[in-house]
This record gives structure tokens, C-alpha cells and sequence, in this order.
């Protein structure tokens, strides 16, 4: 289809909530969306003055024509842009990554109703419960149920008249005592289903009329001084205490509710769902959604919300959410709590999906190690400005004293991690007193004439451990050295952890839980760490080696073969002349034992004598 003939359709698409498709030349669904007012939606995607993302720009691109489908409501809508999302799978539309086929607990339709689970969901008249994600909390239903109630397991035709004609023989099940016999007629067709209404009202999460119901029962046994029944029953609701007591983590009166909390990343959107009844989770479950376009959290949302209810089969009056959404359910009220215990549901459903995400993200990397790297490189470079992806990262750090023993260190990063065998001292040499712009100056030129004299491949990225005055110091010799703009620069100061770029006055604040903002920190860290250490190391060889060189007569190389056998100078001091001697010979080892074992005079022996 021409662009003017899309143009025109488009201004013929009714003003009414819908459903659009957007297909390409070749005639297949790119994309499939919903709106309250399908024309304002649709003329958005063509309008000049949009500013859409550069995805969505592809995908504008791509549409030779539009077909909409009208509905009644926008929960309609909602419904259809589900379906079809599932039936084609439109290359720019959200993908929903969970297509597992989930057990239900099926009540089998059938005289002396079955229960049992079932995976396979067919629509002849039977009950079913579920879905169960949770495969273990499905088992542990049915546990409870079975050491509840006696329940046949045969699929026996249990029909009154084959019943009654003495057609069926009870087998091992009745005999060790999991079933009551209803084939030969020991257990009544209203017993049996008294038992089955109970197992339903489990299943719903009505634990709580389940116990009441069985307390009113054991009473009447005991009134009857039907003692074995009465303490039957009692068993049966320690049962039923136990398991609610695992379950209820709220107040009770929250009934039948559903929850509902999102969080994403930059190519993923993860929801959790909670079915909630009596104050019990009943059902759990987390989708992930892989994002084609720049959708909103709130979109994302809504889509899960219709899909995930449609899946769990849930009629849930109230939905709590952790935002506003623009979503209206017939007689459904949404609830964005602030505090109590509805608040409580929604940060522990946060938690869940939170965990969910990140174990996600984990099996991922384990899958693809490179993938965390690349993703980690992205998003340096994004939150950075740069122009390639900072795999290789070198930074700079001063150590002085009042201008004294004057050093500097260079940490190396790659592809996020540390690269000790990269890791550089310098001796500052043409700087004198404590100047470190001068000093940064000075090794940045040297490290970089080196590195394009031997034809070495410059880093991604140089950080400054410092300012605006480090970073310009460091910059006057990028520019020296003509490679300016081929590298990039930046300086991190150490307070408020400012970050600084090349001419910009006003510095970034990058987000403190920022995986780039980590990295900048960890490797300024690192550098400060390998400065102090080189640098106190010269201090002390400096401060010792003046205490030897104070000896007339011991030179530089005695001095080292000294310390390096006695490994301080307090040991020299302590060591007998035979032991200095056997080091640096006899002639040495005197002048050396001597100079640290002269008689001092006292103080008293050189004051005055106030007698005279």
C-alpha cells in the first residue's frame, strides 16, 4: 500500500475503542495494539512532531498498511490485543516467554467425583483448580486432601443401578483403609459428596468454613458420646491449622484478591501474581515478557494483568497494584495501597519478583558469561557519553607528603574486571614540591608518549582520580600528544563522587546504585590503594636508608645488603657485632656496630654546675 493511501485509510479509522494491526509489505502482522480511541492512536505513530524512539521508528517504517478491529470496551480490547499478540506473535510486540503447560486439580465430573491432577484441561463438565506453577504447593493440596478424606481412585462406572446390582467387589484400596467402599454401597452417594464440597472449599482457599464446619461436626459426636468420631475429626482440623498457618500471611478478611507487581530491565519485564483468599496465597506465579518497543511500566502491566487472570481463571472483585494503571474492569476495584496489610502483600509479591528477576538474569549469565559483559560495556558507555564501549579503562591517582617521595598509580580495567598485570608505578621526576596538576601532567604525557611510540592500543577510557584541575592537567598533555578526542577523559572527585567530562563546568551525579557509577569507584579505589602502597613503601626504604646513610663510611650498596639480611634497622641495631660482621666483614661490620652502641652521655653531665 502507497503512503498516501495508508494516509487516507488512517483518516478513515473510527474515533472507538480497538484493536490495530500494522502489517509490512510482504503482508505480515508486525504489530499488534489497543486503544480507547483507535484513530488518535494510530495518527500518533505518523504524526512528524512525535518523538519516537529509534525502535519504533523501524517499525513506522516497515507498515504498508493498517486494519483495526472495533469492540464495546477497552477490557475488550485488552482481551483481543492478547489473543492475537499469542496467535502471531508480531515481531515488535511484547513476547510472552512463558508458554509451560501448567497441573490443575481436576474434580471429575462423574458420579462419586475423582480427584486427582491433571495437566490436560478439557471442557466436559469437570472442575478444575489451578493452574499450580508451583508443582510442590499442588502436591502438598492434594497430601492434605488424601489424609483427609477417603477418596476412591478406581475409574469405575459407579452408577446407583450397577451399585445396587452387587456389579463391583471392594478392592486392596478399601482394605487398608484409603477408600470407604462406595462401589458396594458402604459409603452413601451424600456422604460422598458432603466430602467433595469440603475438598472444594480447600481448594478455594476457604480453609477457614472448612474448619468451622468440621468443629460443629465434632461437637455433635461428642454429644453423642461418639468419642472415636469426635477425635477423627480433631485430627482432621490440626490437619487443616497446620496447613493454614503456613499459608495466612495477612489479615484473614483480605478475600479474594489478586496481586500484581512489575519490574523491569532494559530488554526484560517480569510480573508476579498472587491469588489471595482468606489471607491466603492460594496461587502464585511470575511471567516474563520480553520488551520489543519502549513500552511504559503501566502498558507492560495491563497486559499481564488481562493475561495472567484469563490464565488463572480469576473473578478477584479488587486487584492491588503498586501504581495507577489506565485499565477498567467491570465491577473491579483497583487498589494502590499505602500502608497496612495490603501494603505488606504488595512488597512481598515485590520481593518475589525481584528475586525472580534476578535469578533469571543470573541463569542467563551463567548461559552467556560475554552477555553480562556486553550489557555492563552498554550501559558505561550510555551513562558516560563515549564513543566506543569502555572495555579497556586506565586510571590515575597522586601520593605525596608535603612534596616529599612524590608518586602516582595506574589501575587497568578490562571488560569490567581488574588487570593487576597492567597496573603501573610512576616516580614523579621533573615535578618539584606538592603540585599534583603538575604531577598529573607529567605522567600522563609519560604514559601516552610510550604507548604511541610503541604503537600500544590507547584505553577506552582514562578516569582522574580528582576535579576539574586534575582533569585539565591531564587533558594539557592528550593535546600534546595529539590524541585529544580519540580517547575518553573523565574525572571523578571524591566527595559527592562528581563526575567530570572535557569543557563541562557542571559536573554528572550518576546514580549510587549504578553498576557504572561501581566500576568508576572500584577502579579509582583500586588506584588510590596502589598509590599509598608504593608510596609508603618509598617513604620508609627513604627514612631508613637516611638512618644508614648518617654513618660515615656506609655507602648505599652496604646499607642493602644490611636491611635486606636483617630486614630492619632495629635488628641491625640489636645484632652482635660478630653477626653485623659476618654480613659486611670486619672493617664495616666495627663502624656499623660502633655507631649504634656509643656510649651517650647523660644529660646531667653536660648542665651546668651551679656551684660555681
Amino acid at each position: 500500500m502507497k503512503k498516501a493511501s495508508l494516509r487516507n485509510k488512517i483518516r478513515g479509522i473510527p474515533d472507538k475503542p480497538g484493536v490495530y494491526q500494522y502489517f509490512n509489505k510482504e503482508g505480515t502482522i508486525i504489530y499488534v495494539g489497543k486503544a480507547k480511541s483507535l484513530k488518535k492512536r494510530v495518527s500518533s505513530y505518523f504524526l512528524k512532531s512525535a518523538a519516537h524512539n529509534g525502535k519504533t521508528l523501524i517499525l513506522v517504517k516497515r507498515i504498508a498498511d493498517v486494519k483495526v478491529i472495533v469492540v464495546d470496551t477497552e477490557l475488550d480490547a485488552l482481551l483481543l490485543e492478547n489473543n492475537l499478540i499469542k496467535k502471531y506473535q508480531p515481531r515488535y510486540n511484547v513476547l510472552l516467554k512463558d508458554d509451560k503447560t501448567f497441573p490443575w486439580i481436576c474434580i471429575k465430573d462423574e458420579e462419586f467425583p475423582r480427584v486427582f491432577p491433571t495437566r490436560l484441561f478439557v471442557r466436559d463438565g469437570s472442575q478444575y483448580f489451578g493452574p499450580y506453577p508451583n508443582v510442590k504447593m499442588m502436591n502438598t493440596l492434594l497430601d492434605l486432601i488424601h489424609s483427609l478424606y477417603k477418596l476412591r481412585n478406581c475409574n469405575l462406572k459407579l452408577s446407583k443401578e450397577n451399585i445396587e446390582s452387587n456389579k463391583f467387589k471392594v478392592c486392596l484400596e478399601y482394605h487398608i483403609k484409603n477408600c470407604k467402599g462406595p462401589c458396594v454401597g458402604f459409603q452413601t452417594r451424600e456422604d460422598y459428596d458432603g466430602t467433595i464440597q469440603e475438598i472444594k472449599e480447600i481448594l478455594k482457599g476457604n480453609i477457614h468454613s472448612v474448619i468451622a464446619h468440621l468443629e460443629d461436626l465434632m461437637k455433635k459426636f461428642a454429644e453423642r458420646f461418639e468419642f472415636e468420631n469426635a477425635h477423627q475429626i480433631k485430627v482432621k482440623i490440626e490437619l487443616l491449622e497446620r496447613y493454614k498457618s503456613k499459608s495466612v500471611i495477612v489479615n484473614p478478611n483480605i478475600h479474594n484478591v489478586d496481586v500484581f507487581t512489575i519490574t523491569t530491565n532494559d530488554e526484560y519485564a517480569f510480573v508476579n501474581f498472587f491469588k489471595v483468599v482468606n489471607g491466603a496465597i492460594i496461587q502464585a506465579h511470575t511471567i516474563e515478557m520480553k520488551k520489543k518497543l519502549d513500552e511504559t511500566n503501566e502498558e507492560l502491566l495491563a497486559l499481564a494483568i488481562v493475561e495472567l487472570r484469563e490464565r488463572f481463571d480469576s473473578d478477584s472483585k479488587e486487584i492491588i497494584l503498586p501504581m495507577e494503571i489506565d485499565l477498567e474492569i467491570p465491577c473491579v476495584l483497583f487498589t494502590v495501597p499505602k500502608i497496612g496489610d495490603k501494603k505488606h502483600l504488595l512488597a512481598l509479591s515485590e520481593k518475589n519478583v525481584q528475586y525472580y528477576m534476578k535469578e533469571k538474569m543470573d541463569q542467563y549469565e551463567k548461559l552467556n558469561p560475554q552477555l553480562k559483559v556486553d550489557k555492563l560495556m552498554a550501559l558505561m558507555q550510555k551513562d558516560l557519553r563515549l564513543m566506543d564501549p569502555p572495555k579497556h579503562i586506565e586510571c590515575f591517582d597522586n601520593s605525596n607528603i608535603m612534596g616529599e617521595y612524590p608518586v602516582a598509580a595506574m589501575t587497568v580495567f578490562k571488560d569490567g574486571k581488574p588487570s593487576k598485570k597492567d597496573y603501573r608505578h610512576f616516580n614523579i621526576k621533573t615535578v618539584v614540591g606538592p603540585d599534583d596538576y603538575a604531577s598529573m601532567e607529567e605522567i600522563i604525557y609519560r604514559r601516552y608518549r610510550r604507548m604511541i611510540d610503541e604503537e600500544q592500543p590507547l584505553p577506552n577510557l582514562i578516569v582522574i582520580d580528582g576535579g576539574k584541575g586534575q582533569l585539565s592537567a591531564a587533558i594539557k598533555s592528550l593535546k600534546k600528544l595529539k590524541i585529544m578526542g580519540k580517547v575518553g577523559i573523565i574525572g571523578i572527585a571524591k566527595r559527592l563522587e562528581e563526575i567530570y567530562f572535557p569543557g563541562d563546568k557542571i559536573p554528572l551525579y550518576i546514580d549510587k546504585k549504578s553498576e557504572t557509577l561501581k566500576i568508576i569507584q572500584r577502579i579509582r579505589d583500586e588506584a588510590h590503594r596502589f598509590g599509598i602502597t608504593h608510596h609508603r613503601n618509598k617513604r620508609s626504604k627513604g627514612t631508613i636508608k637516611t638512618e644508614l646513610g648518617d654513618i660515615k663510611g656506609i655507602g648505599e650498596g652496604i646499607s642493602d645488603k644490611l636491611l635486606s639480611h636483617f630486614k630492619s634497622v632495629k635488628k641491625i641495631k640489636t645484632a652482635t657485632l660478630e653477626e653485623i660482621e659476618a654480613i659486611i666483614g670486619k672493617a664495616k661490620g666495627k663502624i656499623v656496630y660502633d655507631y649504634f652502641h656509643a656510649e651517650t652521655i647523660p644529660f646531667e653531665a653536660i648542665q651546668p654546675d651551679s656551684s660555681d
